[in-house]
């Protein structure tokens, strides 16, 4: 048990919380995460937020029943802790404070979705990370569903020339625009086409938004966000031959389970599958779509 990474959770307004404890805490389960166990977590919590205040007492007694989970005071008792950080905090604008907060402790930390709700945030992080020399991972788990990963290693039908995704996409107040629920297709479009986007337009109604982006290379990328209607998420992947229909749900691992994994890669050996880069350009174009959502316009990034 010696190399078993102690895991601290700081966080614990979002089902993350439990569905990453008992992946990694119960070797019974069917796809269970060696490598690392949950023993401590601190609650946090948004007063602001309805769906942080709300289910932060639920998800903490949650964790409570766990055998060897241990419920802490503050972040800095968390970190202290452990040997590695799970930052699950459901709201995005608390991510900055909390990160200055345990970045001295020099430990792994996974930011979850979204690193940040503004660009500005989102560098400071990832500063502060570089000069406390923290191994950062931040994303969301529709990166790694396993019928993107799939379709992105056959390559039989040639290159990839663009990407359109769709998926549900609620609008918060306290979370600006496409950081609550359109960062899960941004972090799609960005593992299939890559960081080098350079334009962004939206067009958007009270239902819907279609935000496109092109990309250095010509490759256009699309999102549909639905505030009616379908809300499962999915992609139309283009190659140069054939159109593959991903849906995220056809596999029977969890994607929060293939993150959980590259998440303990992380934990486990400093280094991270995701340019730094690209997690800051996905938050910059979030930011930029934003913009162009009111005013109609492309917004160079």
């Amino acid at each position: 048990m010696a190399s078993v990474k102690r895991i601290g959770i700081i966080g614990l307004d979002t089902s993350h919380a439990p569905v990453f404890t008992q992946l990694l805490n119960d070797p019974t389960h069917e796809f269970h995460v060696p490598g690392g166990v949950v023993t401590s977590a601190f609650p946090g919590g948004s007063a602001d937020f309805e769906l942080s205040y709300s289910r932060v007492e639920g998800f903490t007694e949650q964790l409570r029943m766990q055998p060897g989970v241990k419920i802490v005071d503050s972040p800095e008792e968390a970190a202290e802790a452990c040997d590695a950080i799970l930052l699950l905090a459901v709201d995005g604008r608390a991510h900055l404070a909390l990160f200055q907060r345990i970045a001295a402790y020099g430990k792994p930390v996974f930011i979850d979705k979204p690193m940040a709700v503004s660009y500005a945030e989102a560098a400071a992080i990832a500063e502060l990370a570089k000069l406390n020399g923290v191994p950062l991972m931040s994303c969301s788990a529709l990166r790694y569903a396993e019928a993107l990963t799939e379709a992105l290693t056959d390559n039989k039908a040639g290159p990839v020339i663009g990407m359109d995704c769709y998926g549900p996409m609620a609008l918060q107040a306290t979370q600006p625009g496409l950081f609550w629920y359109g960062v899960h297709m941004a972090e799609m479009l960005f593992r299939t086409l890559g960081k080098d986007c350079k334009k962004v337009l939206a067009v958007t109604n009270e239902d819907h938004d279609l935000i496109s982006g092109v990309w250095e290379n010509g490759s256009i990328g699309t999102m549909r966000g639905n505030r009616k209607g379908n809300n499962q998420f999915g992609a139309l992947l283009h190659r140069e031959n054939r159109t593959a229909h991903i849906d995220v749900y056809s596999h029977p691992k969890s994607y929060y389970a293939s993150l959980l994994e590259r998440i303990m890669s992380m934990f486990l050996t400093g280094v991270t599958d995701i340019d730094g880069d690209e997690t800051l350009q996905i938050i910059r174009f979030m930011e930029a779509a934003n913009e162009s959502r009111v005013t109609g316009r492309f917004v160079d990034l």
